[in-house]
């Protein structure tokens, strides 16, 4: 019986936690809004790691994405920036959503009011 539970805790796959928006900006400027974002995630290299963070409305409507290229396993948390977001008039807030590779996007999202 102990072999059987021993053989059951280690075929469970282990879930990092999901990737947190800890920090986020936003200027409107010529041309759309420049976010910087900051992200934290336990990036472990190249098989898992925050691969990305979006802007969206509060319906789900997608305005930008920011894709991140590699794993920032020494740089936590980190700072991306996406520049030439537009945004219907009239918005005050929008919220943000980070990605990780192998969990796929987070079910929390962070809001953020526009100054």
């Amino acid at each position: 019986m102990r072999f059987a539970v021993v053989c059951l805790l280690v075929a469970t796959p282990v879930f990092a936690d999901p990737p947190s928006i800890t920090d986020a900006t936003a200027r409107g400027v010529a041309g759309g809004w420049t976010f910087a974002v900051t992200i934290a995630h336990p990036d472990a290299g190249w098989d898992h790691y925050a691969d990305g963070w979006r802007v969206e409305l509060d319906d789900g409507t997608i305005l930008g994405t920011r894709v991140l290229a590699h794993p920032h396993v020494r740089e936590q948390p980190f700072t991306r920036s996406l520049s030439g977001v537009e945004i219907p008039p009239g918005t005050t807030t929008v919220f943000l959503r980070a990605k990780c590779l192998v969990d796929g996007w987070n079910t929390e999202t962070t809001a953020l009011a526009l100054p």
